[in-house]
């Protein structure tokens, strides 16, 4: 995809004034639907979305210390510093290839990949699918600057897991995920309350590695290593398909947290081609992890039954217009999601989103 219209980059300009987070804590999304729009032929409808939701959004803070090669391990993970961060990924990226930047700091960022409720990699997800399918304008090198950025600001590994034994599939290990005791707290109290997971991908005879949150090697460490990078991509494909066809029965619970389960790993699986080979298994581990987070934290106990509609063959830019004209934010990016699976469940599960969301528009 490449936006003949000019409208990404003239959206992005606009966003880039803004921070990556209002009223406290709350994520920009703006960078992110906006890119699925115009990516789903929704172009048109970017200003007027904005125009909607750019009241709501803060101006970028002002930068104090700058981080350096020297000292962003003290800088990691402190909100205090995201306009610090994003300076320096600014100069990062006007100094050397983009590739090169994300290679570098993404294992750094990985362990905390569950931060600022997935969002920072999601942002980074949909920033590196618009470097490799189009242009690299500088307004679109600039967005994965603020999205990383934003991730270093929020970095926040997940506590300390134990290994639960193996599951033979990405749907059973999300159907065997212990939910958290306690939820009359926010993303990040839940997110405390964690104590394990089940192993995916089980792969015999490896061993396990570090405990997500144990510090660098954390993203390998929610089960056995993939035998290859393949594998890594082929079970994080199945892992974006089971969670996008879960919330077809599951997003009664929580219908916009819960679009993070799928949407946070089909980040990783859209940032995976401009990565090293190497850092394809770790990315894996850490997408598992972030899925499993959000299943842990905001899933129901109960399945409801998966709409009659699920077996239907619907028209695939016909359910993103809808997205588009239904406008939530979290809504929008979904749909970009259950598109990318492309099954009749994974529409339904689209469907789902739009009917239990509240309207933009």
């Amino acid at each position: 995809m490449d936006d003949t219209t000019g409208t990404l980059d003239e959206a992005l300009e606009r966003i880039h004034v803004s921070g990556p987070e209002r009223d406290g804590w709350l994520s920009n999304h703006a960078p992110m639907a906006v890119e699925a729009l115009v990516r789903h032929g929704q172009a048109s409808a970017v200003h007027r979305w904005l125009d909607r939701y750019g009241p709501k959004l803060e101006e970028m803070p002002v930068t104090g210390a700058p981080v350096t090669a020297w000292n962003w391990h003290e800088a990691l993970g402190d909100p205090r510093r995201v306009a610090d961060w994003t300076a320096y990924f600014e100069r990062e990226t006007a100094r050397a290839p983009w590739r090169d930047v994300l290679a570098a700091w993404w294992p750094r960022l990985l362990p905390g990949i569950a931060a600022g409720a997935t969002h920072p990699v999601i942002r980074v997800g949909h920033s590196v699918r618009t470097l490799l399918t189009g242009e690299e304008t500088a307004p679109r090198v600039r967005e994965l600057a603020h999205a990383l950025g934003y991730w270093a600001a929020r970095h926040q590994p997940l506590p300390a897991l134990t290994p639960l034994g193996p599951a033979p599939s990405a749907a059973a290990a999300l159907d065997l995920v212990p939910l958290v005791p306690d939820r009359s707290g926010g993303i990040r109290e839940r997110f405390a309350q964690l104590t394990g997971f089940p192993e995916w991908p089980a792969h015999p005879g490896r061993g396990p590695a570090a405990h997500p949150g144990q510090g660098p090697a954390a993203p390998e460490s929610a089960g056995p290593e993939p035998a290859s990078a393949e594998a890594a991509r082929s079970a994080l494909r199945e892992l974006v398909r089971a969670s996008t066809h879960r919330y077809a029965t599951h997003a009664h619970g929580e219908p916009i947290m819960l679009v993070h389960a799928a949407t946070a790993p089909n980040a990783v699986l859209r940032t995976l081609p401009a990565l090293p080979r190497e850092l394809w298994a770790p990315s894996l581990r850490a997408a598992w992890a972030a899925s499993a987070a959000v299943t842990a934290s905001y899933a129901p106990r109960e399945a409801a039954p998966v709409s009659a509609s699920a077996g239907a063959a619907p028209d695939a830019g016909e359910l993103f217009a809808r997205a588009a004209a239904h406008g939530d934010d979290h809504t929008i990016k979904f749909t970009d999601t259950a598109l990318d699976v492309g099954d009749a469940l994974a529409f339904s599960a689209a469907r789902r989103a739009i009917e239990l969301n509240p309207p933009v528009f």
